[in-house]
């Protein structure tokens, strides 16, 4: 079920994310956004095996800050220590960031890179590799919370049909109709 955007998956032949979301959301850490009335929990952990789930170490990595950028439609991840080569994989729910095809891209300090991605039925698992001098990841994908909602879509409706009766009615509007 893992799809990859290189030819072969960044951790071998295993599926490296293919676990029950419970156990994985349990040994997770988490991220909690706050976007108007709902909450979106973005799970995060290191090293991909069901195994070293939960297994905290001294040697973890420290993740310093998670902020969604809404103009190129991803997440960005601040890396604060990263003390050995790891896997670093990350939860995210579809309603938060979505890509057509789980084609997402992976930047890690501005360098694309391979990731593997197991989709689940509310959300992706996307991981791949980090090393020491790892500091900005970036995830992005084809949309990402908030977009227009339909609210935003019939406010706009409503607008633009006030914006021509008013233009019909007034002098300025009968000028431009000659």
């Amino acid at each position: 079920m893992s799809v990859s955007t290189n030819t072969e998956y960044v951790f071998g032949e295993m599926e490296a994310f293919g676990q029950y979301p419970d156990i994985g959301q349990l040994m997770a850490e988490k991220i909690t956004f706050e976007i108007g009335d709902e909450t979106f929990d973005i799970y995060y952990g290191y090293k991909g095996s069901l195994d070293s789930i939960g297994a905290h170490d001294d040697d973890d990595p420290v993740l310093s800050s998670m902020t969604i950028n809404e103009e190129r439609k991803s997440i960005e991840i601040i890396m604060e220590d990263v003390p050995e080569k790891t896997d670093f994989w990350v939860r995210i729910p579809h309603e938060v960031l979505y890509a057509e095809d789980a084609q997402f891209t992976v930047l890690v300090d501005g360098v694309d890179t391979g990731y593997d991605v197991t989709n689940f039925p509310n959300d992706f698992a996307i991981g791949f590799i980090i090393t020491e001098t790892t500091e900005n990841i970036e995830i992005i994908g084809t949309r990402v919370i908030p977009e227009f909602g339909i609210f935003s879509v019939m406010v706009l409706g409503i607008s633009v049909l006030g914006l021509i009766c008013l233009l019909q009615r007034s002098s300025f509007g009968q000028f431009l109709a000659k």
